[in-house]
């Protein structure tokens, strides 16, 4: 808590303690004035009362810069088969099998937006560099990551790409649909991209990341109905990554196994869109699939993989606790 605010607290503590003992023991304040007294002291206590939570909250926030630096380096000792918890994060992993489709799933709530980051494998955005998810996760201290739209290495002419609020370009392709993650940590979908390139002077909130592989498949709490020309195999099975809002800093990222030996089937857009609203996605959207979805968990590949591909870029939660020395 910062001095200013703890003289603050002292002194209107002080006051009130005074004011009370007044209001007690003097027995020639007249009624009236004295019910007076004891509500403007009840709405002082009130205020105080609001205060020393958000106080509280100050001295206990947690969170990253916003840039392409790492996260904090989780706690070793806190990984645990189903998850990761400490002050700044809590992370529940499953996996669940339903009609011939393995899912995996990482459930992950953070104290702050910046802990829902982005990285690429390149040393920056303008270079067109691939690598492995696993490597990425590691050097970013990753507790939990999937990859991303693989755009960054694959510069169209039309394309809405931003990472950790550097905007590489912004411009709409009416064929895909794009997902903006706000300063706020919050989740956007625009279909066929319309209205994405007005969305800051529209809500006056700042794009941190911006995404256009797709589709969108939950907006607005409602599953979304597939366009069955969408590009990527759409009406197919297939392994499929996609990535969802559940509530103010909740999230839920989720792969559909396939091919292989995985004894998974994959999974159609629509599938997986109406798995994302079962889930209770208030936002969701399809990410790189393919050979290309994999999801690793402390360093480790979570998900049925017969061999790793490279690819761009990822989307990973990271701790904010410091690591202690």
């Amino acid at each position: 808590m910062k001095l200013p605010v703890r003289i603050f607290l002292t002194v209107l503590c002080a006051a009130l303690a005074l004011s009370a003992a007044f209001v007690i023991s003097s027995p020639a304040i007249l009624e009236d004035a004295r019910w007076e007294m004891q509500d403007e002291l009840d709405s002082r206590d009130a205020a105080l009362l609001r205060l020393i939570p958000a106080a509280c909250a100050e001295e206990a926030e947690y969170s990253l810069p916003v840039d392409t630096s790492a996260g904090m380096k989780p706690d070793p000792a806190l990984f645990t088969e189903g998850g990761y918890e400490d002050a700044s994060i809590r992370v529940q992993m499953e996996t669940r099998e339903e009609n011939g489709v393995v899912w995996r799933i990482a459930w992950v709530e953070v104290a702050s937006p910046t802990q829902l980051r982005t990285a690429y494998a390149g040393k920056t955005i303008k270079k067109d560099t691939t690598g492995f998810v696993t490597a990425m996760a590691k050097k970013q201290n990753a507790i939990v990551a999937i990859n991303g739209d693989n755009y960054t290495n694959e510069p169209a002419k039309h394309s809405f790409i931003y990472r950790m609020g550097e905007k590489r370009q912004a411009k709409l392709n009416k064929q895909k649909d794009i997902l903006i993650i706000d300063e706020n940590g919050d989740f956007h979908t625009f279909i066929k991209s319309a209205g994405a390139d007005t969305f800051e002077k529209d809500t006056g909130h700042v794009i941190v990341n911006a995404f256009m592989f797709g589709p969108a498949l939950v907006q607005n709490g409602e599953e979304l109905k597939m366009d069955k020309d969408y590009n990527f195999n759409p009406n197919g099975r297939e392994p499929r990554c996609a990535i969802g809002q559940l509530d103010t800093l909740s999230y839920v990222m989720v792969i559909a196994d396939g091919r292989g030996n995985s004894g998974s089937d994959g999974a159609t857009h629509q599938e997986l869109a109406d798995f994302m609203a079962s889930l209770g996605c208030r936002e969701a959207y399809n990410l790189d699939g393919g050979n290309s979805a994999i999801m690793v968990y402390n360093n480790e590949i979570y998900n049925y993989k017969a061999r790793e591909r490279d690819v761009a870029d990822m989307i990973y939660f990271a701790s904010a606790v410091p690591a202690e020395d």
